[in-house]
């Protein structure tokens, strides 16, 4: 019990060396797309929300490896990859990934399978049924779909990454999420508007536990379908918000680029 809490006090002094380092670098970036980010507060905690309306669908993209087929790993490789006139406007990890940094579950890129989607329960947080799929450019701009009704359905994808659990089910929250669970993370996912039109990722400035993070989704952001991307190792790119967080290399990011 002592070392894992030495480990975990450790592991907090890194992240917020990592995020006070990231603000001061992000501090030098340009601010693009003004709007996109904003900090909302629910039940005494602080969340970054990054929206993306329909209308800049096709400006939102996944990223794992670059040209070189190697992981881009972080927000500098990401930046590094982008056309001439081009900028990032926010981005975060999008899903769980193994020590190759491949995805976990289903991740499709310009339409592409990478990977393939991954239905039966397994242990930890990615086989914590149910988990599900981000998808956007299909039928409707954006959606969280259930991942076995995903596998049943197939339904057509310019991008998509799986992941799991989820968060809010059709405005309910997991069964499997505890009020009292002493499990806290700075945590980040997706959910998308009821009418699918819009696309709104979160992270918790803060430790907070799967039940905290799935009711801001549900009920500060009336959410209906929302997908945990990830906890221990979640970092954003914000540079509206002064972020640019520093850390453990990362498997699929996903962000929206806009004009430089």
């Amino acid at each position: 019990m002592i070392r894992k809490t030495t480990e975990k006090m450790i592991s907090d002094v890194k992240r917020r060396l990592g995020l006070a380092l990231g603000m001061v670098f992000a501090l030098t970036l340009p601010v693009m797309a003004e709007g996109t980010c904003e900090t909302r507060d629910f039940e005494g905690k602080g969340y970054a929300v990054c929206t993306v309306p329909a209308a800049q669908e096709s400006n939102l993209r996944l990223w794992l490896n670059g040209p070189d087929g190697k992981v881009l790993g972080d927000f500098t490789s990401i930046r590094g990859t982008l056309a001439p006139g081009e900028g990032l406007a926010f981005a975060m990890n999008a899903g769980m990934f193994h020590s190759d940094y491949s995805p976990v579950g289903l991740l499709i890129q310009d339409g592409a399978e990478v990977t393939p989607i991954v239905t039966p329960a397994s242990r930890g947080n990615f086989g914590m049924l149910p988990n599900g799929v981000f998808c956007a450019g299909g039928a409707r701009p954006f959606q969280v779909i259930e991942s076995r009704a995903f596998a049943s359905q197939r339904p057509a994808c310019r991008i998509a990454s799986q992941s799991g659990p989820m968060l809010v089910i059709d405005g309910e929250l997991h069964p499997r999420f505890l009020v009292d669970s002493d499990s806290r993370y700075i945590r980040n996912g997706v959910g998308t508007s009821p009418d699918g039109q819009t696309a709104i990722f979160v992270m918790s400035n803060r430790a907070v536990t799967f039940h905290e993070f799935g009711r801001f989704f549900r009920d500060e952001l009336g959410v209906r379908n929302a997908l945990y991307f990830d906890g221990s190792i979640s970092r954003l790119y914000a540079p509206e918000l002064g972020r640019a967080d520093f850390g453990r290399r990362m498997g699929p990011i996903i962000g929206l680029v806009g004009q430089d």
